[in-house]
């Protein structure tokens, strides 16, 4: 380890900085927001340097350097294109024991700046030593996709109980559970949603309790999208890291799973056609008992939990039995096939509106209003429509949507082995038929299908083409 990592105080600290232009800014807007009062020594000085300085209480000296305006500093910074001046501040720094930064010169270093993921009171410094500077603000930038802006809020709601914690449990154990519960549960979740009253409430209520190790469970409703780890929200990655227990559907696939906490408890109960690993009410009951023994539970669905997923009828089994909630929103499959299929849903020259339909009705029958799904201008999106097809198919002719409406089916969408086959209503079963594309898959009808060709992007198996219909317009 080359650079042992620390933190400054700064605040009403003399800070020397040698240099006046946009790097000596880019220094100075990191100590004037850590409370230094910055000296700035220079030639010239840039006008937003200016500017910053007289806001936050800083000087200019329009001159040359000398070794005296060291004195009573505790930091100095050489931010200039002058080699031989930022040596003599370096050794000028060193002769009075001062911590130097020269930018740019790691030699000239006896200390670096980090880059910076500012939660404050939050605070935390990625470094390179000076040898890969791009490196670390790449690091620094996954960092910032990860851990929320409230975390800086959460750190100052638990530094104001630090002091009633303390006394209320004697023991560290104690304390490190009460705060692991805190920092991870529900009370945080509270706060990440803004809702920084009712966390409050949740900690002077904990704090209150007798028993130290009580949790109160929660349910995470979560989003698991078409597929594509990659598609995940970051609010449903950081939800599944920290879960106890997850539940989750055929549609998740493996590599969304693979995201989910290493230790959690997976427990699959997903449903196929005519198999199903455990019955909905069985998912809802499952759903209450884990989360009455004090765990945070995951249900994990494809797609989105309120879009044909059934997350409704179980958020009413919680919230009969008073079981805290949250619902992640994932991308459903309409948008994400269409999407990785080149078929815009909505298109200026061909649909103004765009349904979701179920292909299949809950006492298994195709009778949907057929007389709103054939209006001009609009996409019609069927899920769980393949088995249906030939029905879905002929009912759409039937109330008035012409034979030669493009029609396509996006099979697996997102993933790496999609493939799509193009048609018409009239065709569309037929090729399907031949082609026997496995579900997951959508069906989407309407004049929009049309751009595939053109606008296909992802790279995926074409079928349409390779296909000859078999008494297509009968």
């Amino acid at each position: 380890m080359d650079y042992l990592p620390l933190f400054f105080k700064l605040t009403d600290q003399n800070v020397l900085l040698v240099g006046g232009g946009n790097v000596a800014l880019r220094k100075a807007r990191l100590l004037c927001r850590a409370g230094a009062k910055v000296t700035v020594i220079a030639h010239h000085v840039c006008d937003e340097l200016q500017q910053l300085l007289d806001t936050s209480s800083g000087l200019s000296i329009i001159g040359e350097y000398h070794a005296d305006l060291l004195e009573e500093k505790i930091l100095v910074i050489a931010a200039t294109d002058n080699h031989t001046l930022n040596e003599r501040v370096h050794f000028d720094a060193i002769d009075k024991n001062i911590p130097v930064n020269v930018v740019d010169s790691p030699k000239l270093c006896t200390f670096v700046f980090p880059a910076i993921v500012d939660r404050s009171p939050v605070v935390i410094g990625i470094s390179s030593g000076g040898s890969a500077p791009v490196l670390a603000r790449l690091l620094r930038a996954r960092l910032e996709t990860w851990i929320p802006k409230s975390y800086g809020k959460l750190a100052t709601i638990a530094n104001h109980f630090r002091d009633r914690v303390k006394a209320k449990f004697s023991t560290v154990n104690h304390r490190r559970v009460f705060w692991e519960n805190v920092l991870q549960g529900q009370i945080a979740e509270k706060v990440f949603a803004g809702r920084d009253a009712e966390a409050i409430e949740l900690i002077e209520k904990k704090i209150a309790h007798d028993d130290p190790d009580h949790q109160v469970g929660e349910v995470y409703l979560v989003g698991g999208g078409p597929g594509d780890p990659e598609l995940l929200t970051f609010k449903a990655l950081r939800l599944m890291q920290q879960a106890d227990v997850v539940l989750y559907d055929a549609l998740v696939s493996e590599a969304v799973l693979d995201l989910c906490r290493r230790d959690a408890d997976l427990i699959f109960v997903g449903k196929k056609r005519d198999n199903h690993a455990l019955p909905q009410e069985g998912i809802n009951e499952l759903l209450v008992k884990h989360a009455q023994l004090g765990k945070r539970v995951v249900r994990l669905k494809g797609g989105d939990p309120f879009i044909f997923g059934r997350g409704g009828e179980e958020l009413e089994t919680l919230k009969a039995n008073n079981i805290p909630f949250q619902v992640v929103p994932g991308i459903t499959a309409a948008s994400a096939c269409s999407t990785f299929a080149g078929i815009p849903l909505t298109h200026r020259n061909y649909a103004q509106s765009v349904k979701f339909v179920t292909g299949q009705l809950k006492n298994r029958t195709t009778d949907l209003n057929f007389h709103e799904l054939v209006h001009p201008n609009q996409t019609v999106v069927f899920y769980m429509g393949l088995h249906t097809l030939p029905i879905l198919s002929e009912k759409l002719i039937e109330h008035g949507k012409p034979k030669d409406t493009p029609a396509a089916i996006v099979s697996r969408g997102t993933l790496a082995d999609q493939k799509v086959l193009t048609g018409t209503l009239a065709t569309l079963a037929t090729l399907q038929e031949k082609a026997q594309l496995p579900a997951p898959a959508l069906i989407i009808v309407g004049e929009v299908v049309s751009l595939h060709e053109n606008l296909s992007w992802f790279g995926e198996e074409v079928l349409a083409q390779n296909l000859t219909p078999v008494k297509a317009e009968q």
